[in-house]
């Protein structure tokens, strides 16, 4: 799949059982002689785990990769590795193959961002940083600054001119 689907040259770009300290991720790409992902695969139709995901990250921390993915064949995880204490994870998305759609462009996308022409245009650096700006926290957040909460007091003065509506009586709407 690396290689037919993916386009990873499998002589020069794939390695199998990369090793890690005294253990081994099944997959890696190396592009220009750089490790950029692992890839941790289990048996088809294994339900992939949370301690698999464990596993796969604790690799790629390891290792000091930023993503990593979970796979048993027809699924595919993709997480981005944080560095913080404790070693987290993010999923960034997943692509289920006995799922997908050639004809609906979110699954080619999905495809796309693993994939070594994406992987060279970064594409999942990308993705991972507008999925985190848009997320529903960060939207949020937004929100309920300052500039957004006076231009709705504004508006809703416009609406109600004689009324006296205060930033704070704005912000106290979220509680209701």
């Amino acid at each position: 799949m690396l290689s037919e689907i993916f386009g990873y040259d499998k002589y020069s770009e794939i390695t199998s059982k990369f090793s890690i300290r005294s253990t081994y991720c099944d997959l890696a790409t190396k592009l220009n002689g750089k490790l950029e992902l692992l890839i941790e695969v289990k048996a088809i139709g294994l339900e992939l785990k949370d301690t698999y995901v464990k596993q796969a990250v604790d690799y790629a921390a390891n290792q000091g990769v930023d993503f990593v993915v979970l796979t048993n064949g027809l699924l595919w995880k993709a997480f981005k590795v944080t560095f913080t204490k404790p070693i987290g994870q993010e999923m960034v998305f997943e692509i289920d193959f006995s799922q997908l759609n050639p004809k609906k462009m979110d699954d080619i996308d999905k495809v796309y961002l693993i994939s070594k022409e994406g992987w060279l245009k970064s594409t999942l650096y990308d993705f991972h940083s507008q999925k985190q700006v848009l997320n529903r926290f960060s939207i949020g957040a937004m929100m309920l600054s300052d500039p957004v909460i006076e231009v709705i007091r504004r508006e809703l003065r416009k609406m109600s001119p004689d009324m006296k509506i205060t930033a704070e009586q704005v912000r106290l709407l979220d509680s209701c």
